[in-house]
């Protein structure tokens, strides 16, 4: 009886080599590690979507939020009707508390509703406003903010679009005013999001009139001074222009391409460090290609941009007991 269990525990034992040995890649002579093989790259022609890796920093999600920005490339009908890309969507979105959207470019406006009811078939409860129609040609482009409403509230009467006289600015940004739900209203982080895409052939102009849009933002009567500039800034950190020589400004993503090719870095979120005491200092590029396993072909579906985002507290200043000075406590809806 002896001589067959032997001979299953052989085999059983060849059996865990030649997986682990397929699976993963042994290193170090002192300490014996194990990291998983690199998988081979999805065919170009399947879209299926694959699970996401889970790459949420390791805190409390209670205790913080996420504000992220994401230019989806030509927004549109067209992109709106290929389901895998809607579902890819959805599932980005649904990774942040809040997604600043640029360059949505279709006339019919169903188009950003369609994306948050996707988004919310996973019994999520995400919420959106959009700005009006830009542009100075007939290539027109809107600006939306996609929030959990769940995590956060909006207040309705004070989103506005920049009024930009001079015509510095080719989409003049979105403006748009929240609170974090949870934390008593007197402690909870309420914020300012501006969102702009800059366009590429006047980003020079566009980023030395940023910086008043700032100050303007900042002083426009709420006494909000927890401003956050973020989108499509056309540029890296090291050349914001007049924007970048705001006393105190800093920038949430630095030394890191932006997008799909992995090549440029566009995408930021700008704001004053001294004020924003609530940024935990976590942030990152969310590079959906690797995180669902997807060529560079099939990522370009879905847009040449990734996401960027950064961590904040819920709580104003940063933790909670730390009551700062408030606006006023009308409504948010």
């Amino acid at each position: 009886m002896k001589k067959p269990f032997l001979l299953i525990l052989i085999a059983l034992l060849a059996v865990g080599g030649w997986y682990v040995n397929e699976k993963f890649e042994l290193s170090g002579l002192d300490q014996i590690e194990l990291h998983p093989r690199e998988q081979p790259p999805a065919a170009a022609d399947d879209n299926t979507p694959r699970p996401a890796a889970d790459f949420r920093p390791s805190v409390n999600p209670n205790d913080t939020i996420r504000i992220a920005s994401f230019n989806i490339q030509v927004f549109g009908t067209t992109k709106a009707n290929k389901a895998h890309v809607m579902e890819y969507l959805a599932r980005i979105i649904r990774e942040f508390d809040v997604v600043a959207i640029q360059e949505i470019r279709s006339k019919d406006q169903d188009i950003v509703p369609r994306l948050v009811e996707l988004t919310n078939t996973t019994d999520r409860h995400y919420d959106y406003v959009i700005g009006p129609r830009l542009g100075r040609t007939s290539s027109k482009e809107q600006y939306a903010f996609i929030f959990d409403a769940s995590a956060l509230e909006v207040d309705r009467n004070q989103i506005y679009t920049i009024d930009d006289r001079d015509d510095l600015m080719h989409r003049e940004p979105l403006v748009a005013w929240f609170r974090v739900r949870g934390p008593s209203p007197e402690e909870a982080f309420t914020f300012t999001l501006v969102n702009i895409h800059t366009d590429p052939d006047e980003t020079d102009q566009e980023l030395d009139a940023l910086d008043d849009v700032f100050r303007v933002v900042r002083d426009d009567g709420r006494g909000e001074d927890d401003v956050i500039i973020l989108g499509d800034l056309n540029v890296d950190e090291h050349h914001l222009g007049e924007l970048g020589q705001v006393p105190n400004i800093t920038w949430a993503i630095s030394g890191k391409p932006t997008n799909t090719r992995k090549n440029h870095a566009y995408d930021n979120l700008v704001f004053d460090r001294l004020s924003l005491a609530e940024f935990t200092g976590r942030s990152d590029v969310y590079d959906f290609m690797r995180l669902f396993n997807l060529t560079q072909e099939a990522a370009l579906e879905i847009s040449d941009h990734l996401p960027v985002w950064a961590e904040f507290s819920i709580y104003e200043g940063g933790q909670p007991g730390r009551i700062a000075a408030r606006p006023d406590d009308s409504p948010v809806r």
